[in-house]
């Protein structure tokens, strides 16, 4: 009976291709085939580190349908490796329905450990780094935008968001108005790579600058944000039960207003609640 392959989630340079680990180099030139999000950028990768292997596309509009063949191709024993365009596989990248299918097939999966921009970022954000959730990139539109970060204003764990250069400047105003103007925050920009800029200050503070400074919105972006101070215990319930009275006859501004000087809660916090159980 044939062995069954191995399927390996190999982390490959966000940037600098020195961080490129030993044993990701020997599981790329040993495997049967490379299934990456962009083959001619992985190709690319494979070609300068002297390596030629077969490429099999595997990206967000093929992946489901792509997983069968390669999930029979590992149980004919070959084993695969999944790349993503940078950084680790499946951290806002492909591959978590190959992963998922290879786990219910009862094959093994092997992570081969590297890069991912979202830690790198938050290991130099200066921000808490014992307690922290990734959100991935925040909506495009403005509206969902808003009302995601207002779920997260009570969030207490740092939180670390991805970001497209061209939206940069109004993500982080909605996030300054959302969250709090005087929120600490860190953008790292283009870890690794020849122009890596780290910015550190308020969100204020941030999006004023990103508003004048065209260089902070280029190239691949991380965005960290503190977390919010931890309301007192039965704090939070209190704000919820005033803003939901408030809102039948307020505006949300109006209600977040009210609430805080009912409450004592800081007004940021409940204008952010008052958005989010509005529907805003």
């Amino acid at each position: 009976m044939t062995k069954a392959g191995r399927l390996y989630v190999v982390s490959t340079p966000i940037g600098n291709l020195g961080d490129l680990s030993d044993r990701a180099r020997e599981v790329l030139g040993r495997v049967a085939a490379v299934a990456a999000e962009d083959t001619r950028h992985s190709g690319q990768l494979l070609k300068t580190l002297g390596i030629s292997r077969p490429m099999i596309s595997l990206h967000e509009h093929n992946e489901r349908e792509r997983v069968p063949d390669l999930l029979d191709r590992l149980r004919r024993g070959e084993d695969i490796a999944l790349v993503s365009d940078a950084g680790t596989p499946l951290v806002s990248d492909p591959g978590f329905h190959l992963v998922r299918g290879a786990i219910e097939a009862g094959l093994v999966v092997s992570p081969v450990p590297g890069p991912c921009a979202a830690i790198a970022a938050l290991s130099v954000s200066g921000l808490a780094t014992d307690r922290f959730c990734f959100e991935g990139f925040l909506p495009q539109r403005p509206a969902a935008r808003r009302s995601r970060l207002a779920g997260l204003a009570t969030e207490t764990r740092t939180l670390v968001f991805y970001e497209a250069p061209q939206r940069l400047a109004a993500s982080l105003a909605d996030a300054a108005a959302t969250l709090g103007a005087g929120r600490r925050a860190a953008i790292a920009r283009e870890l690794t790579k020849l122009h890596e800029s780290l910015y550190h200050g308020t969100l204020g503070e941030l999006a004023a600058r990103a508003a004048q400074d065209a260089d902070m919105s280029r190239g691949e972006i991380v965005l960290a944000v503190a977390g919010a101070d931890a309301a007192p215990a039965g704090l939070a319930g209190e704000v919820d039960r005033v803003l939901k009275a408030l809102l039948k006859s307020h505006s949300p501004s109006q209600a977040a207003a009210l609430a805080a000087e009912i409450t004592g809660a800081r007004r940021n916090e409940c204008y952010a609640r008052a958005l989010a159980l509005s529907g805003e």
